[in-house]
């Protein structure tokens, strides 16, 4: 087992009455991109200001690379990178001033990938941030995050206002961190992203954690989709299926939610005469919101 850099003991932090985060529990290991889930307003963002030392929690601790959250904040702020989800920078200063300044901030930390991100990224140092594009001002975000080579990443949204291209840069970016050994904690509401870097998932809702799991396992458990045409009309009792919920599209075409095990679906569907079937899986988009539909049904 790898090193555990991040372990949660009932992290809750309340805003007066109103609940940000409440009861987390989770572990992210040396090496691993932790992926985080959950809609505006679900807790991200909290969570992610209480990992950084930048909030102090209500009740219960973390511990964040073997410090402890609320005695030690100085000491995790030293050795993360972080994007904070509302990017603001120095507007009156150029790139390469602003990236000095922040470097002066960690002297003995020199900024050793600085040179190459910025030629990958593609930044004209020279303009001022005030003339930035959104995905500009993003991208020297990224590279005051990564600069320094920081053991631990906390990521808000990193991607949000990137071109398709420096996404896929930003992807390639996560994954030789992944392979040194680096660790990311990642909140995006992009859920494909999350299946392209992350290794784990975990989903907030209300400032509840709902589950998390590796993404290997919930692909194992993903939804499948079956589109299927018939020959002729059957019987109604043979479209009774208990392993997936069929919807009829036009005519002897079909739709198939199939939720339970393959082998029973793929023996209720003999019963029919069949002319075309298609099955595919559902994306971690869809994951998601079945995780949040659970939660509803739950709450009824």
């Amino acid at each position: 087992m790898s090193e555990r850099v991040i372990v949660t003991h009932g992290l809750t932090k309340y805003y007066g009455k109103n609940l940000g985060v409440t009861g987390l529990d989770f572990e992210v290991h040396q090496g691993e991109v932790f992926g985080y889930l959950g809609p505006n307003g679900a807790g991200k963002t909290t969570t992610l200001r209480l990992l950084t030392g930048l909030l102090m929690p209500t009740s219960g601790n973390a511990d964040v690379l073997g410090f402890d959250l609320r005695k030690e904040s100085l000491a995790i702020r030293d050795r993360i990178g972080y994007i904070p989800g509302d990017v603001r920078l120095f507007e009156d200063l150029t790139g390469r001033e602003t990236l000095r300044l922040l470097d002066s901030l960690r002297p003995d930390r020199p900024p050793v990938l600085r040179d190459d991100l910025v030629q990958r990224f593609e930044l004209d140092l020279s303009r001022k941030v005030g003339e930035y594009s959104s995905g500009n001002k993003q991208k020297l975000a990224i590279v005051q995050a990564f600069m320094h080579d920081p053991e631990l990443l906390v990521l808000d949204e990193p991607t949000s206002t990137l071109d398709p291209l420096m996404r896929h840069r930003f992807y390639e970016l996560c994954r030789e961190f992944r392979e040194r050994g680096r660790t990311i904690f990642i909140s995006s509401h992009i859920l494909p992203e999350m299946e392209q870097i992350c290794d784990w998932v975990g989903i907030i809702r209300t400032g509840k954690l709902v589950t998390v799991e590796s993404v290997a396992e919930l692909s194992r458990k993903k939804l499948r989709h079956a589109d299927f045409t018939l020959l002729e009309e059957p019987e109604a009792a043979l479209l009774d299926f208990e392993s997936a919920t069929l919807h009829r599209v036009d005519g002897l075409k079909f739709e198939a939610d199939i939720k339970g095990d393959m082998d029973t679906f793929i023996k209720e569907l003999s019963r029919l005469h069949l002319s075309d079937l298609q099955i595919s899986h559902a994306s971690l988009e869809e994951i998601f919101m079945e995780f949040y539909r659970e939660e509803d049904n739950d709450h009824l």
